[in-house]
């Protein structure tokens, strides 16, 4: 369910227009908001483009993030040094006898999750974890097993009884709030149905939809690209979904066609949201000056600004993942589009166009709202 092909980063400052990263840098890089201007030639086909597709997702790096909080500031902890200034303090003894206390339960959390769930052959692997395929003993549902490193909790939240936990299970846990006991596949997120804090490693067992496969096979194995009517219906359950975790106050961060899983079971596609590990909760005027995503994706005024919104970052997200299953063998990167090397084809019908044109607004307040998007006619 994770993919290799996921760039997940957190920047500080304005980043430099289509600037990667070496893989050994495991820092946080400042980068400039002036945008590229080496070329205004549009971009043409070529042959390997789907070659390049791949290459390019998967060379992408990731890295983690040192802190939660979206307007930039670092939560640090401050030590606290014994009365007498020498040997352990107080606070240490306790922390090692805690240590020791704890080791006991996370074998017997290890040991539940053995014997309720049997894992199988590994489905991908990432900057933040391994995913594999598996099911559940008791009835032989398939799961996915996500094992994630302590290291590698991109983000957390503090729960109101001052409990710190991975913001991906918080998410999660009020995500299936909504839902009965025990249901799963009523809803375009996936459903976390058990979690396992291992110490060193988290272990998230999700509902695994099947058969199924991400957007991006489910598009390469259609040739490149889909018919306008099939990208219709996708992105009218895509603008449903995002609009479900809007009124849960809920931003994914990342949505893109390696994070959409489609149902191929019936002749209807359906459409799933998969990895919430850069997710967060938002308010009604939460604005963002550190980025977390897909930074190829940011949105116009991440570049400009050094800021994003929710509502406005999540257009965009469903604009790029329109333009790349219509356009064939296409890789969207924001500052492609911004100066005119990536255009929005002629051969869509005129409605499509304008749908996309909406969603690819440079301006973010004059991007429509997902309530309007799900009233525009392209989707009626």
């Amino acid at each position: 369910m994770e993919r290799e092909s996921e760039r997940k980063i957190k920047t500080q400052g304005c980043p430099a227009l289509g600037r990667d990263r070496a893989r050994s840098s495991s820092s946080t890089t400042k980068q400039s908001a002036s945008p590229a201007e080496d070329s205004k030639n549009k971009r043409k086909a070529s042959p390997d483009n789907k070659t390049q597709r791949k290459k390019r997702r998967t060379s992408e790096v990731t890295e983690p993030c040192h802190s939660c909080k979206e307007d930039g500031r670092v939560r640090g902890e401050k030590r606290k040094v014994g009365g007498d200034g020498e040997g352990p303090s107080e606070e240490r003894k306790k922390r090692k006898t805690s240590k020791c206390a704890k080791k006991p339960s996370v074998d017997v959390a290890r040991a539940r999750f053995k014997a309720r769930y049997e894992e199988q052959n590994q489905l991908g692997e990432g900057g933040c974890g391994s995913v594999f395929a598996g099911y559940r003993k008791s009835d032989k549902l398939p799961v996915a097993i996500k094992h994630i490193p302590m290291d590698k909790v991109f983000c957390k939240h503090v729960a109101r009884n001052g409990k710190e936990l991975s913001v991906e299970v918080a998410v999660m846990l009020k995500l299936a709030k909504s839902r009965k006991k025990g249901e799963v596949g009523t809803s375009a997120p996936v459903a976390l149905l058990d979690w396992y804090d291992l110490g060193q490693e988290l272990i998230l067992v999700l509902e695994r939809p099947v058969p199924a496969e991400d957007l991006l096979k489910y598009t390469e194995q259609k040739g490149g690209c889909l018919q306008e009517e099939e990208g219709r219906i996708i992105l009218k359950q895509l603008v449903n979904a995002a609009l479900e975790l809007q009124e849960k106050r809920i931003f994914h961060r990342d949505i893109k066609i390696e994070n959409i899983l489609i149902e191929t079971g019936s002749n209807t596609p359906r459409v799933r949201i998969i990895d919430f590990g850069l997710s967060c909760f938002t308010k009604k005027t939460s604005s963002y000056t550190v980025f977390y995503g897909t930074s190829t994706h940011a949105p116009p005024e991440w570049y400009s600004c050094c800021h994003y919104r929710p509502g406005p970052s999540t257009v965009w997200q469903l604009g790029v993942v329109l333009y790349e299953i219509l356009h064939k063998d296409s890789v969207f990167e924001t500052i492609d589009f911004l100066t005119n090397r990536l255009q929005i084809s002629n051969e869509l019908s005129n409605s499509c166009r304008d749908f996309l044109n909406k969603c690819l607004t440079r301006i973010p307040y004059q991007r429509p709202t997902l309530q309007e998007l799900k009233r525009h006619h392209w989707l009626a």
